[in-house]
């Protein structure tokens, strides 16, 4: 018994569920958004839209980066960067020209004039040589002085003194007396011995820089616990609007301690969880038939957690960001190929999911509900696509009363009404229409069928039931008439009518294949007649495989296909099982010729078709068209479904079938009705002459 209990426990269907349910809880709670948001939403010249707001502890006002970037600018405006003096550079560079002199330039360089060189050289030393680029770059910032560091004792140079090694260049040949002595010197390559000996110095003008700007006070005065801040309808001035973004600024800080945010993160993990076990349960308790399909629940996740990471991503890139987001869509799809129920849970805990991200989650969770709600009201049945754009409008339209009720009722002025939400409404209201392709991809991808495609199906001019209308006429009219059965039948206990009658259609589509062999389309010629009950019980067998082979070829969703396969359940072709037995009593019979495939019907619509036509080819059989005889052929019909097993897979309780019974049984005495004759209008005679 235990053992039996374990594996039920590790079954696929519970591992399936399991990994669904982790997945959706980690993909919802890795992109949850955690940067913190601030509980109000403020515009400078704005009316407050909220009550009271006072100081709940002391917090500086923060400096605007404006103010901030000003007076920064106005205190680095005199700012001097620092240089490194090297005393080395201009002993050097003397050295090297006295050498040069010795040996190339003293036959070219009278003594006077090399004195005269070495004289001014250390002239320009002395008054500092910067980099060209440093010299270019002190113009541009128009730097008026440097600090210049030598021996750990800085000087000021005026930036009017200072040279680049080109303009010492020129200063030295302006100072000399005469053009043959410029001429000369020219010869000399004296700009080899002009280097700078003043280097910027990074570290130290970045180190005072850096002293000079904290300096500055970031804050411009204090806001004490208790202390009022705005109330409501007041306009937002410049410094309330200081001091509010103060206060946010410190609230966010507070919101990202890093000491808390395990335990925030431990808070968000409890409600996303939360969300998805009510979630799972109802799935559990009311639709199990979806909760026990992978599949389904794996779209429904799917959809779910789809829209919240979404909304996540918007909310982020603007406050209200999360409106643009077509939350309708996703009841709209679910309750397209589900139900209303499960579309409307599945809502409301998206809803849930996402008001933690969003700036006023009151409003918006009041507002998702009334959109939600009209959304599976005005589209609970999509077969054209003009449904969906009344369905976006009429959304727009719920959007933007409930968005005016609850703004008036909260505020209770016509001024704080934020018009830039009914952009954020439009915007999402059209993106409501790209819903009719997103379904189209959700049913090729998940193997869905919706009313749109059943509608498209159901039409009788297409190429393959106008070809059964064609070649087998007769069962072409026995589907149409089954197909009326089952439909009003699907009304009435609450089945999708639109799937069992498209079902209906092409459920007896395998009857191309050898359509003289069935008894609607003969005509006085029974082919039957020269084979063996054996032959025809196989030929009769085979217009299901043939119908699925057809079926694969058009293409036809597997909802479909499930009529084509189940309409005859794993039943018997019992004219040709009890004639042959009837003919040959005491011969074994091999059961399994004269059974059908199957399987049962495992749905309400496939049980509902296997009845309506048993019942409506059964009924051309009756002698006389009577409530008696119809009603006796209905129910035992039904009955001997019932006892044989063929319903034992099926969703569908006596009360179902005993109001599928009577639905039957009104419908044929409408189709049979017997008609009056009319009186024939009797000639006087003639009188004779």
């Amino acid at each position: 018994m235990a053992s039996k209990k374990l594996k039920a426990f590790f079954s696929r269907q519970t591992i399936f569920q399991s990994l669904f349910f982790i997945a959706a809880v980690l993909l919802t709670l890795y992109f949850f958004p955690r940067e913190g948001k601030f509980r109000y939403h403020f515009q400078e010249g704005k009316p407050w839209r909220y009550g009271l707001l006072t100081a709940s502890f002391d917090f500086p006002i923060y400096k605007s980066s404006i103010q901030i970037k000003t007076e920064q600018d106005s205190v680095l405006k005199d700012f001097q960067p620092f240089y490194t003096f090297n005393p080395n550079i201009a002993t050097k560079q003397s050295e090297s020209l006295q050498i040069a002199y010795k040996t190339s330039l003293k036959s070219k360089l009278p003594t006077y004039l090399y004195n005269l060189l070495q004289k001014e050289i250390q002239e320009v030393y002395q008054q500092g040589i910067v980099s060209s680029n440093d010299y270019e770059r002190l113009q541009k910032e128009k730097i008026t002085a440097i600090r210049v560091l030598e021996n750990n004792v800085s000087k000021t140079y005026l930036m009017s003194s200072l040279l680049s090694p080109r303009m010492a260049y020129e200063k030295i040949i302006e100072n000399l007396p005469d053009e043959g002595s410029r001429s000369l010197v020219h010869d000399c390559n004296l700009n080899n011995y002009l280097v700078e000996n003043l280097s910027f110095d990074a570290g130290t003008t970045q180190k005072a820089k850096d002293e000079l700007l904290q300096r500055i006070s970031i804050s411009s005065g204090v806001v004490q616990a208790g202390e009022r801040i705005i109330d409501r309808g007041e306009i937002v001035s410049p410094h309330t609007y200081q001091i509010l973004k103060s206060l946010e600024t410190v609230t966010l800080k507070k919101t990202i301690n890093l000491d808390r945010r395990e335990i925030t993160i431990l808070g968000e993990a409890i409600v996303i969880i939360c969300l998805y076990v009510f979630f799972y349960l109802f799935l559990a308790l009311f639709r199990p038939q979806i909760f026990n399909d992978a599949r389904r629940l794996g779209f429904l996740l799917i959809m779910i957690v789809g829209v919240t990471l979404t909304a996540y991503f918007t909310s982020q890139l603007k406050v209200l960001g999360i409106y643009i987001v077509p939350f309708a869509i996703l009841p709209i799809i679910v309750v397209t190929f589900i139900d209303s129920r499960t579309a409307l849970y599945a809502h409301l805990i998206t809803v849930l999911l996402c008001a933690f991200v969003a700036p006023f989650a009151m409003e918006f969770i009041f507002l998702q509900i009334i959109i939600g709600m009209t959304a599976i009201d005005t589209l609970s049945d999509l077969v054209k696509r003009s449904q969906l754009v009344r369905c976006a409008i009429l959304v727009f339209i719920a959007y933007s009363i409930s968005y005016l009720g609850y703004t008036l009722l909260s505020e209770g002025d016509w001024i704080k009404i934020n018009w830039n939400m009914f952009a954020y409404f439009g915007g999402s209201c059209i993106l409501l229409l790209f819903a009719y392709l997103l379904i189209y991809l959700l049913e090729k991808t998940f193997g869905f069928v919706s009313n749109v495609t059943l509608v498209e199906l159901s039409d009788i001019n297409s190429p393959i039931l106008r070809q059964l209308s064609e070649i087998c006429p007769g069962t072409f009219q026995h589907s149409m008439q089954v197909s009326n059965l089952a439909a009003e039948a699907a009304i009435k206990i609450g089945a999708n009518a639109q799937l069992v009658r498209t079902g209906a259609l092409y459920h007896d589509i395998g009857k191309l294949g050898n359509p003289a062999f069935f008894t609607e389309n003969q005509s006085g010629v029974n082919p039957h007649q020269a084979i063996s009950y054996e032959q025809s019980a196989q030929i009769i067998i085979q217009h299901i495989k043939d119908g699925l082979k057809m079926a694969d070829k058009l293409m036809l969703p597997q909802a479909i296909k499930d009529f084509i396969s189940t309409h005859h359940g794993k039943s018997k072709t019992k004219y040709f099982y009890n004639s042959f037995k009837n003919e040959f009593p005491d011969f074994k019979i091999n059961e399994e010729s004269f059974t059908y495939p199957g399987p049962n019907p495992f749905t309400k619509e496939t049980a509902i078709l296997m009845m309506a036509d048993s019942v409506e080819a059964a009924s051309r059989s009756l002698k006389e068209y009577t409530e008696e005889s119809i009603a006796k052929l209905v129910n035992n019909i039904i009955d001997g479904q019932i006892a044989d097993g063929l319903m034992k897979d099926a969703p569908i309780s006596f009360r179902d079938v005993e109001t599928i019974k009577s639905v039957f049984i009104e419908k044929l005495k409408t189709m049979y009705h017997t008609r009056i004759s009319y009186p024939e209008l009797k000639k006087s005679e003639e009188k004779s002459t």
